[in-house]
């Protein structure tokens, strides 16, 4: 298939998937996309309302990049799953909206970050009765659904997640014209790495109706994100201002990995976000060991604290840290962590 990033005058992505079926490395878009009577379909490897976002998502195969940090490997880098196309995305939309109690978030919060600002996914008032004593209390516990990944709500929100294909975005564009014919209060998100978000690209998603980008910025320093993933990521620093222009709603993800990138990469990323706009939501993830970085240890605690700072001191005013499990290990550090953060980012 033709790379629309070379097209463009890009550099094409890191792109290459194992395909068992030819037991050897593919281009994604060979691999994880196709045609039939000019009909895109990706490979999907699973659907499910996804906990902690409260949203649903839609997990592909294949990537434009090749993550030495990959969390979803096994799906992102090995092509796999269903092959479906944006009339099937536009099925499933329809199935969600009928299987659910929806609820109902105005187009801003159209993010995984506002998720937590229903509910923390914790079950108690199922379960036990009762609330936890971090619960937001703006729930009523007939809004609190299970699914595969546990409780929570169900958010008006069709997301795209796993592996990121934006470089070749009629598929996406389908989906999203066809979600949107479905239900007008539905929201599209997009989970995305940015590489393929070209000023073409945005303009095609912006066209068909696409709402929301969640973008992951791996790393400020040129050469770190190229290791870690194989590609630049000059145009991805200046995504968020171009998102924004867009009439887009972002929220930026930054996953701190120890040795590679830590306080001084995230503070430099908060920087440039807040020049942008300091109500852009930022998460700061503790890395975990996986896929080809297994000896990386995750984050301490103190790590985690320290990069907040830096976000907070570079001006930005809505900032998580996410995989708390993995730095918080005892009931004592939890009430540290959160004296000094507040409950609202956590």
């Amino acid at each position: 298939m033709e790379c629309k990033l070379i097209k463009q005058g890009f550099e094409q992505g890191s792109c290459q998937v194992f395909d068992a079926k030819d037991l050897r490395l593919r281009k994604a878009c060979d691999s994880t996309l196709k045609y039939e009577q000019g009909i895109p379909y990706r490979l999907i490897n699973a659907i499910l309302l996804s906990r902690p976002e409260n949203y649903l998502s839609i997990y592909q195969s294949g990537c434009n990049l090749s993550c030495k940090k990959c969390h979803s490997w096994q799906f992102t880098q090995h092509a796999v799953g269903e092959w479906m196309s944006p009339y099937d995305m536009a099925k499933e939309a329809e199935k969600y909206l009928s299987e659910y109690k929806i609820t109902l978030v105005r187009r801003e919060h159209a993010t995984s970050w506002h998720a937590h600002e229903l509910c923390k996914s914790c079950g108690s008032c199922v379960m036990h009765g009762k609330r936890s004593k971090r619960c937001p209390g703006v729930l009523s516990v007939d809004k609190i659904e299970l699914s595969p990944q546990g409780w929570g709500p169900a958010r008006n929100i069709i997301a795209f997640t796993g592996g990121d294909l934006a470089c070749q975005p009629d598929f996406y564009a389908k989906s999203a014209e066809l979600i949107k014919e479905l239900n007008g209060n539905v929201w599209v998100l997009f989970e995305t790495n940015g590489y393929g978000l070209t000023p073409g690209t945005l303009d095609c998603f912006q066209q068909a109706g696409i709402d929301s980008f969640w973008l992951d910025i791996k790393a400020f320093d040129d050469l770190t994100h190229r290791k870690l993933t194989g590609v630049s990521n000059s145009r991805i620093l200046k995504l968020p201002e171009e998102i924004k222009e867009g009439g887009f709603v972002l929220e930026v993800l930054s996953l701190y990995i120890p040795g590679w990138v830590d306080t001084d990469q995230i503070s430099k990323i908060a920087v440039d976000i807040a020049s942008v706009d300091a109500e852009i939501p930022f998460t700061i993830l503790a890395f975990f060991p996986e896929y080809k970085m297994n000896d990386v240890p995750s984050p301490t605690m103190w790590q985690m604290i320290e990069a907040y700072n830096a976000a907070k001191d570079a001006g930005l005013r809505k900032i998580k840290l996410g995989n708390a499990h993995l730095f918080v290990k005892t009931r004592e550090d939890y009430a540290v962590l959160e004296k000094i953060v507040g409950r609202e980012s956590l």
